[in-house]
């Protein structure tokens, strides 16, 4: 059974999330000390977080930020009132899987949480993928090259995975999206970018650089030698 933690400070709305999610298969952990979010979530190992932005002491922001520096495999859902389009785009670019703005039914939530759930925990036929001598260990979202690893944000991840599966096939801005947050709608192109200059950066300390290769008005492409 999944488990599943609601960070929420309207009570009403934390138990009916509760009750609702518990009724449809899955352990719900409500947490209401807001002081101690980070430490409550690192004790409890949920398989996943529905998070409010919205909350007492810090922020979801925040809380965000802080549980990707030590875990970036962890499913993030955030659940808010907060419905602009800088709020979503500061969101996705701290890891977050998903934005979902409140009022919402329940039922399309319910279908978030099992879409991310599956493609985490039970879609991956295979931990690792390798080329060249570099290797893409899902796992522990890290990529190793000649005895250097190096973490990678889910965004990261993501983009790795999908040119690894892609390898000397170019794929296209518009692709890597879809592949990233499984709906377009979600996605700012200019994240894109953010994500793929910071991926670039990590690869430059593991001297590849040119792993990564832009196809002018086309995409990008990995190639296997």
């Amino acid at each position: 059974m999944y488990r599943i933690m609601i960070i929420e400070d309207n009570d009403k709305i934390r138990q009916e999330l509760c009750d609702f999610i518990a009724k449809n298969g899955y352990e719900t952990i409500p947490c209401s000390d807001f002081e101690h979010i980070l430490s409550c979530i690192d004790q409890e190992k949920p398989d996943l977080l529905l998070l409010d932005l919205n909350l007492p002491i810090v922020d979801g922001h925040y809380i965000c930020r802080e549980v990707r520096k030590t875990n970036t495999a962890l499913p993030i859902i955030i659940v808010t009132s907060r419905d602009s389009e800088i709020d979503e785009l500061i969101s996705m670019n701290l890891g977050a899987d998903d934005f979902i703005t409140k009022p919402y039914n329940l039922q399309i939530l319910l279908a978030r949480i099992e879409r991310i759930i599956k493609r985490t925990y039970e879609n991956s036929s295979s931990h690792t993928l390798s080329i060249n001598h570099i290797t893409l260990d899902i796992s522990k979202s890290a990529l190793t090259y000649q005895d250097k690893t190096i973490d990678l944000t889910k965004n990261e991840l993501r983009i790795m995975h999908c040119l690894f599966l892609h390898k000397n096939t170019i794929v296209s801005r518009s692709e890597l999206m879809q592949h990233m947050w499984d709906c377009e709608l979600f996605v700012d192109d200019n994240t894109l970018t953010v994500n793929i200059n910071r991926l670039r950066k990590k690869l430059e300390y593991i001297r590849l650089d040119d792993l990564i290769q832009t196809k002018r008005g086309l995409g990008y492409i990995i190639y296997e030698s």
